[in-house]
């Protein structure tokens, strides 16, 4: 086992990311260190808005919110903290929320970074609740 790998599997924690986090995106959580392992494709009931450059998520349990799982390290969840507008001072966009969600034919404990549900009152969800295919605004 890895330096990295034992980080992980140290801390138990896992994260759900559905947007800006995702592969790819300006956010990449692979490019955070040390680096997320990738657990594997995963859907969880919410709608999702855009928000301009990056969504919010609503776990009302509507639709279907597409995403990737990824086991992380006590460092790397704080960064995503930071990144969400938790630390060093909650900003009140996001919560932190915690849910199972099946992965690979298996339930993981994950958190998720949730929107106030007040910010996205006035707008429409996404309709096929996955970021990447969203169209540009």
């Amino acid at each position: 086992m890895t330096t990295q790998d034992q980080a992980c599997a140290d801390t138990g924690r896992y994260v759900f990311v559905y947007g800006t986090l995702r592969r790819g995106e300006v956010n990449d959580i692979n490019l955070l260190r040390p680096a997320p392992k990738y657990l594997g494709a995963a859907s969880i009931p919410g709608r999702l808005y855009s928000m301009g450059w990056y969504p919010g998520l609503v776990m009302d349990g509507c639709m279907a919110v597409v995403g990737e799982v990824y086991s992380v390290s006590h460092s790397v969840e704080q960064r995503l903290d930071e990144i969400e507008g938790l630390l060093p001072e909650p900003t009140g966009e996001y919560a932190k929320r915690e849910l199972e969600i099946e992965v690979n034919g298996k339930l993981i404990r994950c958190f998720v970074y949730e929107i106030a549900p007040a910010l996205v009152a006035h707008l429409e969800p996404l309709a096929d609740g996955d970021w990447l295919a969203r169209q540009p605004d």
